[in-house]
């Protein structure tokens, strides 16, 4: 039987950390902002919406506070396993850096460990943090592999990402149902059998 509600609250907390001189500027700086589109930042709806939006952009790029590599070192265990790790479906919010719109999908990253594996938790956290800048899809790709490849040297690193961009849907050329993919490897995934095995997988809903 599952937890009820108040239940579920009471092994939940919430904790986030905002730098208060920046929130503070970016406040002053939201309220102009919204001044300039037109709007009258006086307005019951919209008196503290400036300091909402200062704390909800800190959060979302909190990212360039996080050091992905470290995050992967803080767990490595030596493990004699030289088969394929596989983390996927790794939900991805992201701000496009050209528009500052969300885009939204989902990762999935593989590895093949050479004497070493890292807590499978690390792996989305280092998506989570890349994924929480300002980012193009096709960058963030690349970044999350080259972590993982020079953190770890495994034989090799497979990411594929696949995203709805708001840019794309909410403005320019309005296209609801578009989704973007993007793929980088490296290692033993540039074979073509390795590489066609982990599509295979990510692929199949084994579960």
């Amino acid at each position: 039987m599952g937890l009820g509600q108040d239940e579920e609250n009471r092994f939940y907390h919430k904790t986030e950390h905002f730098d208060s001189e920046h929130t503070e500027k970016l406040s002053y700086h939201y309220k102009e902002i919204i001044k300039l589109l037109g709007e009258n930042v006086e307005r019951e709806g919209l008196q503290q919406t400036p300091m909402r939006v200062a704390k909800a952009m800190q959060f979302m790029t909190q990212g360039y506070q996080q050091d992905p590599e470290e995050i992967l070192r803080s767990a490595l265990f030596k493990e004699d396993y030289r088969q394929m790790v596989i983390v996927k479906d790794i939900e991805i919010y992201s701000l496009c850096e050209h528009h500052m719109l969300p885009f939204i999908g989902h990762a999935h990253v593989a590895y093949i460990p050479n004497g070493q594996i890292t807590g499978l938790s690390k792996i989305a956290r280092v998506v989570d943090a890349y994924s929480r800048r300002l980012q193009v899809q096709e960058r963030l790709t690349q970044q999350i592999k080259n972590c993982i490849q020079d953190t770890l040297q495994p034989l090799g690193v497979a990411v594929v990402i696949e995203a709805k961009h708001l840019c794309m849907m909410m403005r320019g050329v309005q296209k609801q149902n578009s989704v973007t993919t993007t793929s980088d490897f490296s290692g033993a995934f540039q074979k073509l059998a390795t590489r066609e095995e982990f599509i295979r997988l990510i692929s199949t809903k084994l579960h």
